[in-house]
């Protein structure tokens, strides 16, 4: 089977041409094939499997953006890669942020960040107008077991946007008995404050409505019994953060 050249081709799970929760504005976003992590809640299970997705080429994607542009520029929109986890596939994201550049549609990656801070990654955050990171867990141990990884990565990811004059928005799900913790969101409360460039923080509610994605691919659900988030743990935990 001929390699995948990873500047111009990536492999995509779907596309939503009019998205409203994944940044400012009217967004073009694609779910990007692939991940690394394990979230234990995640409601996109299928797009895990790197091998799998369809193949689109930087030049296609573009095109299709384009199309969009007079929707997305008025509504201060732009153009969100998310996954899965788009930077798995960071050569294809440099070509596809260069060309949508030349057409001034702003570019926003939605990613758990962990990630080592190579030449080429800081290459694609120059060319990102926006970073929507994902705090799984501000406590390093329960990130691994909530995620399969430590969060060291992604927090030294936030400084370096933060130094670097990124906006940030930053993202984390609550669920209930697992990211709650008081002392946890005091701790993720004084971490986003060290932060110089965070636009917004979303507390997103966990739920349970990806559980036949898994069930699909006959796997287990880790999270089996949690309850879903409530509009009340919502706003406890906004409170403890103030915001």
């Amino acid at each position: 089977m001929e390699q995948l050249d990873t500047k111009n081709y990536a492999k995509i799970h779907s596309i939503e041409t009019l998205g409203t929760v994944d940044g400012p504005g009217l967004r073009f976003v694609v779910f990007f094939q692939g991940c690394h992590l394990r979230c234990k809640y995640c409601h996109n299970r299928d797009t895990w499997d790197c091998n799998k997705g369809t193949v689109v080429s930087a030049d296609e994607i573009a095109q299709k953006v384009v199309r969009y542009k007079n929707f997305l520029l008025p509504s201060g929109g732009g153009f969100t890669a998310t996954g899965g986890e788009p930077l798995l596939q960071i050569p294809f994201l440099i070509t596809l942020f260069q060309k949508l550049k030349k057409e001034n549609i702003p570019t926003a990656i939605d990613t758990s960040g962990m990630f080592n801070l190579t030449d080429d990654l800081k290459e694609l955050l120059c060319l990102t107008d926006l970073v929507l990171l994902d705090i799984k867990h501000i406590h390093p141990k329960k990130s691994k077991d909530l995620v399969g990884f430590s969060n060291e990565k992604e927090l030294a990811f936030a400084q370096y946007l933060s130094n670097n004059h990124i906006p940030i928005w930053i993202r984390q799900v609550i669920i209930p008995g697992i990211t709650d913790n008081k002392e946890d969101l005091i701790a993720l409360k004084n971490f986003v404050s060290s932060l110089k460039t965070v636009q917004n923080v979303e507390l997103l509610p966990y739920h349970n409505l990806g559980i036949y994605k898994w069930e699909k691919l006959n796997i287990d659900y880790p999270l089996k019994g949690i309850p879903n988030a409530t509009e009340a743990d919502i706003n406890r935990a906004k409170k403890i953060l103030e915001i």
